[in-house]
């Protein structure tokens, strides 16, 4: 092994594979809250064999499904992979394939064969559990066992690992970008599944560039895609350059449609050079939309396009508004938090609406890195914030709200996470009272050996 597969910094600490598939019954310290009974779902990148790409990034490794099962007083994990075709074939071989975000260093083995990692989020949606990943189709696995059911293949392409659960129609809203054959096309999809589960609309679109569109914003009546520079090019891929990167010369654009008109109607808002990986959530009010995002001034974890290293950037919480009248393009942005942020969330009960509680992992060092400390809850209303700040070297995971009630009011529940404690290199789910974090966890259910840094994760009830 080279010394710079040794020192890629995404397959070290706490970002390093675990390989192994585990049951356990947990330690629970506190009291586990009454009623709260379900279960976490979390995914994130776990590559099952050494990577390809001695610059192997995070983005690309295998998905890993780690759940927390919550009843009776007791918490149980189970982790698996998740069984994709890639990860199938990969293992029939016993050895890594696919070359990741540089395609040039893939085997012969994986010409023409699915790339499919799932590794991004995970929901349940009209009764399957979706581990997603913005290239391709959904996967469905097992709720309980978490064995692979295969693809979702009625989506018939790429689908984003952000989809948006409308909570009074019960429909899944969704797009996909970079889709039809074409590596880094600058083609879009917008598509919508229904509360049954059938996919009733996909349309494709064209984007002003190609560019790595995370995730993006619905409200009751619109949806927005974010189109930023973070630019795709398969040109600069087949010289050896970075296939993404940044590249802040080039304007940022936030597409703004009617969610029943036809995209051609799509209104284009400009901002300046920024990016954003992850929306807290949108609304409409008085003629515009507005929206809270992580914005980062430069993109992250990721190099310019001439493959030199990008600058460290944080984000921080930030309104935009758009101004529904057509009196001008431009994004009104304005900063509403001082402190660095990422994975926002709020009580899902209220996406796309008027709300008020939000949620996110922030990092109070100021270190500008994807690492986070801490967890804090901002009330948007009086623009107050309670942080609950981890011990030292210790990393927490996106915060994932859980009402106590479907009749709770906004914001009356527990936030659950995933943290890391360095000091011992091993793992803890811990539970917060939404409404009091800066208290610290109420409950914390010890897991034996280390969860890996992944990214996104939800609550299903019982």
């Amino acid at each position: 092994m080279s010394e710079k597969i040794r020192s890629n910094p995404y397959l070290t600490g706490n970002f390093a594979p675990v390989r192994s598939e585990d049951d356990f019954d947990l330690e629970v310290v506190g009291d586990l809250p009454a009623g709260l009974e379900g279960a976490l779902y979390r995914t994130g990148p776990n590559p099952q064999f050494q990577p390809l790409d001695p610059n192997y990034h995070w983005f690309t490794g295998d998905g890993m499904v780690h759940a927390f099962r919550v009843g009776g007083g007791k918490v149980a994990y189970r982790n698996r992979y998740v069984r994709t075709p890639k990860w199938e074939l990969e293992r029939q071989h016993g050895r890594a394939l696919f070359g990741g975000f540089n395609p040039m260093l893939s085997d012969p083995l994986a010409a023409g064969q699915d790339s499919g990692v799932a590794n991004t989020n995970i929901l349940f949606h009209a009764g399957r559990l979706l581990a997603l990943e913005e290239g391709h189709m959904p996967f469905e696995i097992d709720r309980d066992t978490l064995e692979p059911r295969g693809y979702a293949s009625e989506y018939v392409g790429r689908v984003t690992a952000h989809p948006k659960l409308d909570p009074k129609t019960g429909e899944m809203i969704w797009f996909g970008y970079g889709v039809g054959p074409h590596p880094f096309s600058t083609t879009m999809s917008y598509g919508v599944t229904d509360a049954s589960g059938k996919v009733v609309r996909r349309t494709d679109f064209e984007a002003p560039y190609s560019a790595m569109v995370h995730d993006f914003l619905v409200t009751e009546n619109y949806v927005l895609f974010p189109v930023m520079p973070l630019t795709g090019s398969l040109e600069r891929a087949m010289k050896g350059l970075p296939g993404y990167a940044w590249e802040p010369d080039k304007p940022s654009y936030v597409g703004l449609m009617k969610r029943g008109e036809d995209p051609s109607r799509i209104r284009w808002f400009t901002t300046q050079p920024g990016y954003v990986f992850h929306p807290m959530n949108a609304y409409e009010a008085n003629g515009k939309i507005v929206a809270e995002v992580c914005l980062y001034d430069a993109a992250p974890l990721f190099p310019l396009a001439d493959g030199r290293p990008g600058s460290r950037s944080g984000a921080r919480l930030t309104r935009w508004e758009f101004d529904l009248t057509g009196a001008t393009d431009q994004v009104k942005e304005t900063a509403i938090d001082d402190l660095d942020s990422e994975f926002p969330r709020l009580d899902e009960r209220f996406a796309g609406l008027a709300y008020r509680h939000g949620y996110y992992a922030a990092d109070t060092t100021g270190a500008k890195s994807v690492k986070m400390n801490a967890i804090a809850h901002i009330d948007l209303k009086t623009g107050t914030r309670k942080v609950c700040t981890f011990e030292p070297g210790d990393q927490v995971s996106e915060p994932v709200f859980v009402p106590r009630s479907e009749t709770a009011a906004e914001g009356e529940g527990w936030l659950t996470a995933v943290v890391w404690r360095a000091a011992e290199n091993r793992s803890d789910l811990v539970i917060l009272d939404a409404s009091d974090v800066d208290r610290g966890p109420v409950a914390v259910a010890k897991v034996p050996r280390r969860v890996p840094f992944g990214f996104h994760g939800n609550w299903v009830n019982a």
